[in-house]
């Protein structure tokens, strides 16, 4: 599997680390954008988003300062389904139960607390089980234009 990270100007220095930690274990690439305190936090989700899509089975890290304004950014590609995360709990329960393939960050983490959450994000898998698969399904039927049911 293929991993992507990038940030805005606010997660640099810790996207940096979690790059650097997770770059002898993963097949993992930088996303590398111009960073300076007017950069946009879209341009670096669209870019991302892409790439997820450019590879499939690929999955997404994404921080900017309090990790929303990506995750909205994220969630406007089609194809990607893209949690905002504060804690273990949500970083495992967006990939047991909504198959995520992005993960959002803020950047006001520990180190060791982004490594974490990334990791548990990373190594946990959909349990594919009927509901799941059922809503996933719903989500990209409404993205693809053919959900009828509303």
């Amino acid at each position: 599997m293929k991993l992507f990270i990038t940030s805005d100007h606010n997660g640099v220095l810790l996207v940096n680390h979690i790059y650097n930690e997770l770059k002898n274990t993963y097949d993992i690439e930088k996303v590398d954008l111009p960073n300076d305190p007017l950069d946009d936090y879209p341009v670096f989700s669209f870019k991302l988003g892409k790439l997820i899509n450019e590879n499939p089975g690929s999955m997404g890290i994404i921080l900017c300062g309090t990790g929303i304004g990506v995750s909205i950014a994220c969630n406007k590609v089609k194809g990607i389904r893209c949690a905002r995360v504060s804690n273990l709990n949500d970083a495992e329960m967006s990939r047991l139960h909504n198959n995520c393939n992005v993960i959002a960050l803020g950047s006001n983490y520990t180190k060791n607390e982004a490594l974490n959450i990334v990791k548990k994000f990373i190594e946990t898998e959909c349990l594919n089980e009927e509901r799941h698969i059922r809503r996933i399904k719903q989500i990209i039927d409404y993205e693809n234009g053919e959900y009828n049911e509303l």
